[in-house]
């Protein structure tokens, strides 16, 4: 089966920390295919069968008008997650506990009618750079960092084209991890500690024309830290292009271009971008992971085809 993927619909699947969305991808033109994409919000701290079948729903949406025996999956996860067996392990995050240690590609298939050898799971990090490096903002780089900024901090490095978790918003960061610094906690908890009032999101602060003042302090701390995050980065891995991408991008106007020049006057010479493709990144990017799986296929088979002779 995943010798040939001539003629298989895959589907690109995006779950964040408060959506699923999903779409079926064109291939060959590395785009998603026009009006089959759909998108749902979830209560991550939800009961597990409440956030199940919202994905289930979603993904009937694309995919109930399409033979069953020919859809493959790819869904891209946030960490931690064993992608391999398709379990979950968030735990603790403040995100989909109730799913802890079940088995989330089995539940799909029962709930879905497909095998569960046509559902893949990737990182959310590495298929949202798969996706820029492959049509978005890193294309034709041959290195690149990405970052996703959201409910959690996701990181990828891509060199000569073979893209692996950096998994660092669990590396040590000031007085903690760099998540607590560069995810939208951080926001919320540094607004009550300057206003002694609490906000439900990035978004509100940002088009709250009455916290103008304090969203200005905010993301000016905000560039600091994640000028002190990417500087070592930078400097390990060499990209040409930092892209950078999740929900707290849309506010990039407030960081971005001072983000550039604080990496300047470091002597980091590297282009910074938003991303190009938003939630189809990752899409994108989780369905081309299917042809690495085809090819490593392809060799294990050859290889031990030759062995046996």
């Amino acid at each position: 089966m995943l010798q040939k993927l001539n003629g298989k619909k895959i589907i690109g699947i995006d779950i964040g920390g408060t959506h699923i969305t999903a779409a079926q991808i064109n291939m060959n033109d590395r785009c998603v295919v026009e009006g089959s994409g759909c998108t749902n919000v979830v209560k991550t701290n939800g009961v597990s069968a409440e956030i199940i079948d919202v994905w289930v729903q979603t993904i009937k949406q694309v995919i109930n008008h399409l033979d069953k025996k020919e859809v493959l999956l790819g869904i891209s996860m946030p960490r931690p997650f064993d992608y391999e067996n398709g379990i979950s392990k968030i735990k603790g995050m403040n995100k989909y506990d109730a799913l802890y240690n079940m088995d989330i590609r089995h539940m799909l298939s029962k709930e879905l009618e497909i095998m569960p050898s046509n559902i893949l799971f990737r990182n959310d990090a590495e298929s949202f750079l798969h996706g820029e490096v492959n049509c978005g903002a890193a294309m034709n780089k041959k290195n690149a960092f990405g970052i996703t900024l959201g409910t959690g901090l996701g990181s990828a490095v891509s060199e000569c084209g073979f893209i692996h978790d950096a998994n660092l918003g669990s590396a040590p960061f000031k007085r903690g991890i760099a998540e607590d610094y560069l995810s939208t906690r951080w926001f919320l908890k540094r607004y009550y500690e300057l206003t002694g009032e609490n906000i439900p999101d990035v978004k509100t602060l940002v088009e709250d024309n009455s916290k103008r003042y304090y969203t200005q302090i905010i993301f000016n701390e905000f560039k600091l830290n994640l000028a002190d995050f990417l500087w070592p980065v930078i400097l390990k891995y060499k990209p040409e292009i930092v892209v950078i991408g999740g929900n707290i991008a849309r506010a990039s106007a407030l960081f971005l271009n001072q983000l550039q020049a604080l990496l300047n006057l470091r002597d980091l010479q590297v282009i910074l971008r938003r991303t190009a493709l938003w939630e189809e990144a990752a899409m994108i990017g989780v369905a081309y992971y299917w042809k690495d799986v085809a090819a490593e296929k392809i060799i294990s088979l050859t290889s031990k085809s030759f062995t046996d002779y």
